[in-house]
């Protein structure tokens, strides 16, 4: 089976700054797959280069075998990501924004999906309402539905739940979780290591822009002798790290 992500030697400088140094990493079709690391461990830089919004120095990526520089149409296809920033056009209403969006990847009687995207991120009774007029809660509910309105089947979550409130999270997680049992590959990337440890069943962590651990979330805590994730990383971050067999 193809996996869903496949990055290989992937190494990426920012004038002095070394953002990721060889970074090997498969995600499996069909995981749900937490990326961790503290900030500037380079979550961000990796997910840029997987969706072309950076090119890679040396190495591959793949989002179902499609390399993200020779093949950035089919791999964009497969892929949708919800970024951290929140990036909206102010000039239209959130319903016209994912019918846009729903454009741009050739979709054409996309409504019931939305509606289903709509409902399930608690936007129903927005859908009519102008993107400026919105919180910032509910513009990262639209970032969300944006990324899924084309049915991707990897879907990279970055930093979702930042700052957002707990009924959020609880739907967002509840329709992410469904979209994972129908399929459908998820990476995400947290501060909350309580999410990553309740819904995750693979792990890898960044440091300095090195995988410095790569395991199930239940080996590594066993590796450790621990009982949460957030204590295995605090360890793991003091320590260096250690790199688990994949």
């Amino acid at each position: 089976m193809t996996a869903a992500i496949e990055i290989h030697g992937a190494d990426k400088r920012f004038g002095t700054v070394h953002a990721l140094k060889s970074v090997d990493l498969t995600v499996e079709a069909g995981d749900f797959f937490a990326l961790l690391g503290p900030n500037g461990a380079g979550k961000t830089t990796l997910i840029n280069l997987l969706a072309g919004l950076s090119v890679p120095d040396a190495g591959t990526l793949k989002v179902m075998g499609f390399d993200v520089v020779r093949d950035y149409q089919k791999a964009r296809r497969n892929l949708g990501v919800v970024p951290q920033e929140l990036v909206f056009d102010p000039f239209f209403t959130v319903r016209e924004t994912l019918e846009i969006q729903s454009g741009y990847f050739g979709l054409k009687n996309n409504d019931d999906w939305i509606d289903d995207i709509l409902d399930n991120l608690q936007l129903a009774d927005k859908a009519h309402a102008n993107m400026r007029t919105l919180s910032g809660g509910m513009k990262r509910r639209v970032l969300i539905a944006q990324a899924l309105v084309h049915r991707p089947p990897v879907i990279v979550l970055d930093e979702p739940t930042a700052g957002v409130d707990v009924e959020l999270r609880q739907s967002l997680w509840k329709f992410i979780q469904r979209l994972n049992r129908e399929g459908h590959t998820i990476l995400l990337t947290t501060h909350y290591l309580e999410e990553a440890e309740a819904l995750c069943r693979r792990v890898a962590i960044l440091k300095q822009g090195q995988i410095v651990a790569h395991d199930t979330t239940q080996n590594l805590l066993r590796s450790r002798d621990l009982s949460r994730l957030e204590d295995v990383f605090v360890a793991i971050m003091q320590d260096g790290g250690l790199e688990a067999e994949s």
